[in-house]
């Protein structure tokens, strides 16, 4: 698949959990600030630093994410890029679908229009999220059943513009907006890229959009200290979390800038919490993340309520994850290359039979998530590679570096031979009992 195995890109998915991150170390202390009372610094508790430090990263993850599209993948605001299919450079990419991406700003005076061809039959969706990686708006048959494909005008919430006639108005939250568009690329990948490309994003008007707010450059190995508060309330102004109870989190993290700011030593306490307490706990959340059966994990993703520790994760380790409504995604991690792994799906359990548009099974190293190269380019496996049933209907497919005897090689997904992998299942348009979270994949088999 081309540039399927290309330098990872921090569009990670959340099944797949990496170890735990490294600090940068601390930078020289700012003047000190004088916007929270001196006695809510003082009460901060070291809980306090670390939930603050967690919430705060979600938001500093989308923002390292949107400046890496500005700065290096060629996006541009109300642009609609069209990737090929298999051309993203994508940790643990959904090669089943034709990526479109873009951010969108509107204002009190400025709408966007989107134009979608008809897809009967096959999977398409218009994916938005705002800048806490929330979930804000599907389009597709599943969410408009009555107004599945035309033209849509996408509008501030309570901005008073005139819209075409012809389109159907839908408001956003927020004034900026990422867009994930995704069409099934199916049995027939080129008519799949020609609609695709009929998608259009059109501005109407010129909105009045704010420079990037400045935050702290920082990798996943090693995440920031205690300079992620530094600019933490021009942040948190940037983007109104729509969420239920941030408001006691959003004032930990406004008194946690007031200590780095108060001097050297509040800087230095911010700084050894996050290394000794935030940043541990947070890579053991990563590793026992969603529901677990059988060896197989299930996240809740795209839409988090209350719960802004599983939106940080999904924001490192799965950003622009839509939720249940669209895919139901199951991770296994940290196998064994050196191993054989089987998995039965017995006659009355297909993944086939779980779905309303398809499933996929993606096998990636556990360091990058990349794709694993191998000789047949084989990435992934669905019920387009030619997959052999058994004789009472079942279904065996075997992970491992080398193939076994059995079962037939189109049933063999290759694995990296002396290292660890993870799996990805997905479902998607996911049948009630996938969605309510009462269906898991099978177990594996480790061979002996």
């Amino acid at each position: 698949m081309k540039n399927a195995r290309s330098a990872i890109k921090p569009l990670l998915s959340l099944l797949l959990i990496a170890t735990c991150a490294q600090v940068h170390s601390a930078t020289p202390a700012p003047a000190a600030s004088d916007k929270v009372p001196a006695a809510e610094v003082a009460a901060l508790s070291d809980d306090d630093i670390a939930d603050a430090y967690v919430y705060l990263l979600g938001r500093l993850l989308v923002l390292r994410q949107q400046r890496q599209d500005f700065e290096q993948d060629g996006l541009a605001w109300n642009r609609l890029v069209h990737r090929e299919p298999g051309a993203v450079a994508w940790a643990n990419p959904n090669l089943d679908v034709a990526y479109s991406e873009a951010w969108v700003a509107v204002d009190e005076r400025t709408c966007v229009q989107v134009d979608i061809p008809p897809m009967p039959g096959r999977y398409f969706t218009w994916h938005m999220l705002n800048g806490w990686g929330e979930t804000v708006l599907n389009i597709n048959e599943r969410t408009y059943p009555q107004r599945s494909s035309g033209r849509y005008a996408l509008c501030l919430r309570g901005a008073a513009v005139a819209t075409p006639a012809d389109a159907l108005r839908i408001d956003l939250p927020g004034r900026t907006a990422r867009v994930l568009a995704r069409v099934e690329l199916g049995s027939d990948a080129k008519e799949a890229v020609r609609l695709q490309h009929l998608i259009t994003l059109s501005p109407l008007g010129q909105p009045k959009i704010d420079p990037l707010v400045q935050a702290p450059p920082f990798t996943f190995s090693k995440l920031p200290g205690a300079e992620a508060f530094d600019n933490a309330p021009a942040i948190l102004a940037s983007e109104t979390d729509i969420n239920p109870g941030m408001a006691p989190l959003q004032a930990h993290v406004r008194q946690a800038e007031a200590l780095v700011r108060s001097g050297e030593q509040g800087r230095a306490r911010v700084e050894q919490v996050i290394r000794e307490r935030a940043v541990p706990g947070f890579g053991k959340m990563r590793a026992s993340v969603g529901r677990i059966q059988d060896g197989w994990a299930q996240p809740v993703l795209g839409n988090y309520g209350s719960d802004y520790r599983t939106r940080t994760v999904a924001n490192m380790a799965g950003i622009w994850a839509n939720n249940g409504g669209e895919y139901v995604g199951y991770a296994a991690r940290g196998l064994d290359g050196n191993a054989v792994y089987t998995q039965t799906f017995p006659r009355n359990a297909l993944p086939r039979d779980q779905v309303r548009y398809f499933w996929s099974v993606t096998a990636v190293d556990s360091q990058r998530y990349l794709v694993i190269p191998n000789p047949l380019q084989r990435y992934q496996l669905n019920e387009r590679s030619g997959l052999k049933y058994n004789d009472d209907g079942s279904l065996t497919i075997v992970y491992a570096a080398r193939k076994p005897a059995q079962p037939a090689d189109a049933n063999w997904l290759p694995t990296p031979e002396g290292g660890k992998f993870n799996l990805s299942f997905r479902l998607y348009g996911a049948n009630e009992q996938a969605q309510e979270g009462n269906y898991f994949p099978p177990a594996l088999v480790k061979l002996p």
